[in-house]
């Protein structure tokens, strides 16, 4: 039952309403709909005469997410993305290995029409971690002669940046919640099979009752 001191206000309800709706299970699920897309870049001509070729390929794993201390509700939320780069030299090839942390700012605002959108802040590309493993000696010393960090963070800060706007990514960012409201009030609205047992369950108390007092309807 409910009592009185389950009541809050209308403020305090739609608090609690927004941490209970955007929640980090529900962030993971927007943001995941690109976890697991594979990246395939290239291959495309670079440095003088463009003779050399890179190309890079691999996938975006399984996002996290932790909740910011802030007065807005929002998350960091970290995607880390695989990558083989190849540079193509004509005579030989040489291969990195890449691990990469992108860094990503959701936060939930509230729209007219009763909505929710979640906003994505994207990496600058410094904000992006990376690891790169170089095949080879050479490839060790070219790893050092060129900035293949510096491209692969500007290359997938740019990526992700476009793949988070994307029209179905957008649409899962949007909460309908009045759409919700509407589905839930339909899930328990009267039906015609509910509405036959209430007439049922009215028509045997008639009858105990007639049953009952069936003297005072003999006598009349």
């Amino acid at each position: 039952m409910v009592s009185s001191d389950d009541f809050v206000s209308y403020q305090q309800w739609g608090l609690d309403f927004f941490a209970e709706a955007v929640s980090v299970d529900r962030i993971l699920g927007a943001v995941n709909n690109i976890a697991g897309q594979p990246i395939d870049f290239g291959p495309m001509g670079v440095g003088p005469g463009k003779i050399a070729k890179v190309r890079a390929y691999g996938q975006i794993g399984e996002a996290s997410a932790v909740r910011i201390d802030a007065p807005e509700i929002a998350y960091r939320v970290e995607l880390p993305v695989s990558l083989t780069f190849e540079v193509n030299l004509q005579v030989e090839t040489h291969v990195f290995h890449a691990e990469l942390l992108v860094p990503l700012t959701l936060t939930a605002r509230a729209l007219d029409g009763v909505r929710i959108f979640i906003s994505i802040d994207p990496p600058r590309s410094s904000e992006v971690e990376v690891r790169v493993q170089a095949e080879g000696l050479r490839a060790s010393i070219m790893q050092r002669v060129v900035n293949i960090e510096g491209e692969l963070r500007r290359f997938v800060a740019t990526y992700v940046a476009r793949e988070t706007s994307k029209p179905h990514i957008e649409e899962a960012r949007l909460i309908d919640v009045s759409a919700a409201i509407d589905r839930a009030w339909s899930s328990i609205a009267p039906r015609s099979s509910g509405d036959k047992r209430v007439t049922d369950d009215f028509a045997q108390a008639l009858e105990a009752e007639i049953l009952e007092n069936e003297d005072t309807f003999l006598e009349m």
